[in-house]
């Protein structure tokens, strides 16, 4: 199985190069999603972003009709170098910070080196988690709506473990993102607004 995100304008487009590659394509819904089997025996599993339920009619442009971006909703990226948040509005971008933090490399060093190394790695690491989550307790502590997260797993869980944010609701997709950087967070925005799909092929 393939995933991928589609940006809704791409939508049709990248159906009918389904269709094309796999022969004609029958949709239905199910489970709130768009579901498609080719001619070929080839599966295409569409969701809509935010975490939305899809209940419409079984055609790929009714899915894209169908995505209603939240009046509240959030995008927090953190990796062990970096992170990367903005609050957003719909399609505008509101508040939003990136930051980074010297964590140290590994080293090849053994014993008692090795050990001091390992342990201000963590201390760099875990100041960098601490100042990513204040900013996010700022910018989205109070949203309302789905927060899209990405980086790293471990990071994430680090700065998600802030009592301060147990009330944020973390919606897919999982964004795989370098260090965060301000491109990387506008590109991140476009992405978490995408239709998610799963592609088997035949």
């Amino acid at each position: 199985m393939v995933s991928v995100l589609v940006p809704t304008t791409r939508w049709l487009r990248w159906c009918e190069n389904f269709e094309r590659g796999h022969g004609r394509t029958a949709y239905r819904v199910e489970d709130g999603a768009l579901l498609g089997t080719a001619d070929d025996g080839s599966h295409v599993t569409a969701r809509l972003p935010f975490g939305l339920v899809y209940d419409g009619r079984a055609a790929p442009d009714d899915l894209v009709a169908a995505l209603v971006r939240p009046d509240d909703w959030g995008v927090l990226l953190v990796r062990k170098g970096g992170f990367a948040m903005s609050r957003m509005s719909g399609a505008v971008m509101g508040e939003s910070k990136t930051g980074q933090r010297h964590v140290q490399g590994r080293t090849k060093a053994g014993g008692q080196s090795q050990q001091r190394f390992a342990r201000r790695r963590d201390n760099q690491a875990r100041q960098a988690y601490e100042a990513a989550a204040e900013h996010a307790v700022r910018i989205l502590g109070d949203c309302r709506g789905p927060v899209v997260t990405g980086g790293d797993h471990g990071a994430v869980g680090e700065v998600l473990g802030d009592p301060r944010l147990s009330g944020l609701r973390v919606v897919d997709p999982w964004l795989a993102v370098p260090d965060p950087r301000r491109g990387v967070l506008e590109q991140s925005v476009i992405d978490a607004e995408a239709i998610q799909v799963d592609v088997t092929n035949a």
